[in-house]
């Protein structure tokens, strides 16, 4: 196995071929030539072999490149455009980084957050210069990349994934997906999520390209990406396929090219998923599941089963096992709830600078999800929530994904989260907030007698918002937590 990942990924394609479409095609060769030139600017200023090197912006031809170059030197650090100056001055000092690329838009409203760090940013694309890619030939167990797994001014909490840890999951993905040199991913998640980043690894191991989006607050945008430059596959979170299905023609046009559509980053309706396969029946839907700490996949349903296995997140992907354990380490029997615990090469060796919580999560080596699910006679998985999500209203532990799931059954609901907010009789109540679909109005008192006739009495949300928008996590995922703060505010 070849040690260094940023060497795999520039190894299948062709000079010739299409490798990034980010509002005009760029080559292999272009994309060889852009990561030494950002290499060899980076070695000018001194940064040292194996240093932590930071990678801000959003999805570009440049990030794409930078990202490549800095595999190569050290340990890049993708960080998110959505954070403030703070925020990434925070990060940056947290892993120390020695040097930071960055497009020069994210840089006029940082001012002088990211102190004297050299910084090299777009810009050097288009100047002359030194160009460089040394040899170099670190463990397959080094730190490749180092992930944030939130953007907060506390301590943050940061996933060490390995050139091992990567290589395993990107060939674990391109074997179930039967990804080859013809195919074409539309890219609407950002790179600095590992989903977002598994599309660019998978799509570049072998020959293959991605198309650039940046724009999916209006999906037709996305729409026209994959009509005009033949996508073969587009990947989302659940946000994505609500906002797809509901406010674009999606369900109406027809896109023969699209034959793989991956959804991973949380849990999506299975009346969701109905629609998904129904909308395009070219296209075969991948259901998946996995954590930042597993690189980016653990499981998946084979799109031949979403029939009979409708809500199951599927078994390991090849070279993962999965199984779901009681605290005491015992597997469960078929219906029992238990643990889901994860196993393989793609499994981060822990957390950056934080021994106790690698402690707690990697124990043996072995990955504790905090998923919560059961399993079925076949061995095929059922998450039944997430520890700590659940909601302890007048005695009952109510699951808020089966509320959600309810409430966007509702034709103009394009997106629900359920909370639980403190009250003194219940202990918690059931709260839900919804957004409409765009141009519908929507009332509290119509989603609650929707829900009064799908849901038993004790699920029933006591209130219900009505928000212009929800809040959103830097990876596109609707932020639970964010929503819960948010109702507070609102009294």
């Amino acid at each position: 196995m070849v040690a260094l990942f940023s060497d795999f990924l520039l190894a299948a394609g062709r000079d010739d071929d299409v490798a990034v479409i980010d509002g005009r095609p760029y080559t292999y060769a272009d994309l060889r030539a852009a990561a030494h030139r950002i290499a060899g600017e980076l070695l000018d200023l001194g940064v040292p072999p194996g240093a932590r090197i930071g990678l801000l912006g959003t999805n570009s031809f440049f990030w794409i490149a930078g990202y490549l170059a800095a595999l190569k030197l050290g340990v890049v650090v993708p960080m998110s455009d959505k954070l403030d100056g703070d925020e990434l001055a925070a990060e940056a000092e947290f892993v120390d980084c020695a040097a930071l690329l960055a497009d020069r838009r994210q840089l006029r409203h940082l001012g002088d957050a990211l102190g004297d760090r050299p910084v090299v940013t777009d810009e050097v694309l288009a100047t002359d210069g030194r160009s460089a890619w040394p040899d170099a030939s670190p463990a397959a167990g080094d730190d490749a990349a180092l992930m944030f797994t939130s953007g907060t001014t506390s301590r943050p909490k940061v996933v060490r994934l390995t050139h091992r840890n990567l290589r395993a999951n990107t060939e674990s993905i391109v074997e179930y997906l039967d990804l080859g040199p013809h195919d074409r991913v539309l890219v609407i998640l950002p790179f600095h999520y590992v989903f977002g980043a598994s599309l660019l690894h998978t799509h570049l191991a072998v020959g293959g390209s991605v198309v650039l989006c940046n724009t999916f607050t209006f999906p037709e945008t996305a729409i026209e990406l994959i009509a005009e430059h033949a996508c073969t596959g587009m990947a989302g979170v659940p946000s994505s396929y609500q906002l797809l299905l509901k406010a674009s023609s999606y369900a109406s046009r027809a896109l023969p090219s699209l034959t793989k559509v991956q959804q991973a980053g949380g849990r999506l309706a299975p009346d969701l998923i109905r629609r998904l396969v129904a909308a395009q029946p070219t296209s075969r839907v991948f259901v998946m599941y996995g954590q930042t700490e597993a690189t980016a996949r653990l499981s998946y349903l084979p799109p031949e089963l979403l029939e009979t296995k409708l809500g199951s997140i599927g078994r390991g992907i090849p070279g993962v096992e999965l199984v779901v354990e009681h605290p005491d380490g015992r597997p469960v029997a078929p219906g029992e709830e238990g643990e889901i615990v994860a196993s393989g090469e793609n499994i981060s060796p822990g957390y950056y600078r934080d021994e106790a919580a690698t402690a707690e999560k990697f124990r043996d080596g072995r990955l504790r999800t905090g998923d919560i699910a059961t399993v079925d006679e076949e061995g095929f998985i059922h998450i039944v929530g997430r520890t700590g999500d659940f909601i302890k209203s007048w005695g009952y532990r109510i699951s808020p994904q089966q509320v959600d799931e309810t409430a966007l059954l509702h034709d103009h609901i394009a997106a629900a989260v359920t909370v639980g907010m403190p009250d003194p009789d219940a202990g918690e109540a059931v709260t839900l907030a919804v957004t409409a679909v765009p141009g519908v109005t929507l009332t509290p008192d119509e989603v609650l007698a929707f829900l009064r006739g799908h849901l038993p009495k004790h699920m029933v949300p006591a209130a219900v918002h009505v928000l212009d928008e929800i809040p959103l996590t830097t990876n596109g995922k609707i932020s639970r937590s964010a929503v819960r703060t948010l109702l507070e505010t609102m009294g």
